[in-house]
């Protein structure tokens, strides 16, 4: 009897949300793919943001995101709003939301076995729980804010991106 031995590595997918895909989630995917890279990893992880509304589908990152990502190193340039997809369950690994309104409207959509913590089931959390910080719990909407609120968003993301990392890299090991 013979045995095969999979060559193939395993791979993580995660999927970043906000309410209209525009600031928040877009940041993330952005920042993530960043660190993703510098890690060497963009081979094993699997990155992508949606939206819980469909109020800004098919459009770019705010401008205002982009440009205090761009400040920073991220490109969010080719990121274009899509909102959830039934799929999105099944195909990703994480979908971490940026704060409990929206991590609320996946709960009321996401199949049974994401909400029993079916260990085959996605991880549905807050995108926070894996920052080092313990100021906020939930990344702050910048919207309707100034140049310092995208800021903010930047601080927490980059925080909670290396936290993220490091769990998936223990999964990869």
């Amino acid at each position: 009897m013979t045995s095969t031995l999979s060559t193939e590595k395993k791979t993580v997918s995660v999927l970043f949300v906000c309410l209209g895909n525009i600031c928040r989630s877009p940041t993330a995917h952005g920042v993530f793919q960043g660190v993703v890279e510098r890690a060497g990893l963009q081979s094993r992880i699997e990155i992508d943001s949606a939206g819980t509304s469909g109020w800004h589908i098919g459009n770019s990152a705010d401008g205002r995101s982009s440009e205090a990502a761009k400040r920073r190193g991220y490109d969010l340039s080719a990121l274009r709003s899509r909102g959830m997809a039934e799929d999105d369950f099944e195909k990703f690994d994480y979908i971490l939301a940026m704060d409990s309104s929206n991590l609320h409207d996946l709960e009321a959509i996401a199949p049974a076995a994401v909400l029993n913590s079916d260990p085959q089931a996605a991880k549905l959390g807050l995108f926070l729980a894996y920052s080092q910080q313990s100021d906020y719990d939930e990344v702050p909407d910048p919207y309707y804010g100034g140049e310092d609120a995208f800021e903010l968003v930047l601080n927490l993301v980059e925080d909670a991106c290396q936290g993220l990392l490091r769990e998936i890299s223990c999964e990869l090991s």
